[in-house]
């Protein structure tokens, strides 16, 4: 399959605390288009924008309540192939900013999350696996395995941040 890239610009996330719902516009979520899809999760990179000093607590976690009712992404995000030819996809992967009731990251310790906490002014922080093999991996699209979102868990002062995902659908 092709690799995809989801991008999110200027926004401020919101600290919350595991299994409470996030607010629109605070999260980046990305979920399987289908039960059985699989979507490895290649790079997260987040650029802080913030005009002041803003230690900000960001994770890549798995969500124990899945969003209800996404919304399409609204310019300037974006969702898309990163080779223009590239075949459209008979189930896309879904991600999101927005939802009708927001999703809530797990508290379950046997689930894994990515720390990529940085200071949002000017600060930039990058994750890639080590190798394919050890990428991040969503299977399908129900809660514990099937959505992740890049939120703000609790502390610090959050900042402005703009950040892209490279997946790929398997």
């Amino acid at each position: 399959m092709a690799k995809r890239l989801f991008h999110a610009t200027n926004w401020t996330p919101t600290a919350v605390a595991d299994t409470s719902a996030m607010a629109n516009s605070t999260y980046m979520g990305l979920k399987g288009g289908t039960t059985t899809q699989l979507i490895n999760l290649l790079e997260v990179l987040i650029n802080g924008i913030a005009t002041t000093s803003a230690p900000t607590l960001l994770q890549v976690a798995f969500s124990s309540t899945i969003e209800t009712t996404p919304a399409a992404l609204v310019a300037p995000n974006s969702d898309g192939p990163m080779h223009p030819s590239t075949a459209a996809l008979a189930a896309p992967p879904v991600t999101f900013t927005l939802s009708a009731a927001g999703p809530q990251r797990s508290a379950l310790t046997s689930l894994g999350r990515l720390e990529l906490g940085l200071n949002a002014f000017g600060g930039i922080m990058k994750w890639n696996p080590y190798t394919p093999d050890m990428a991040l991996s969503i299977l399908g699209n129900a809660a514990s395995g099937g959505e992740v979102t890049l939120s703000a868990f609790t502390g610090g002062t959050v900042g402005a941040v703009s950040a892209h995902m490279i997946y790929e659908p398997l």
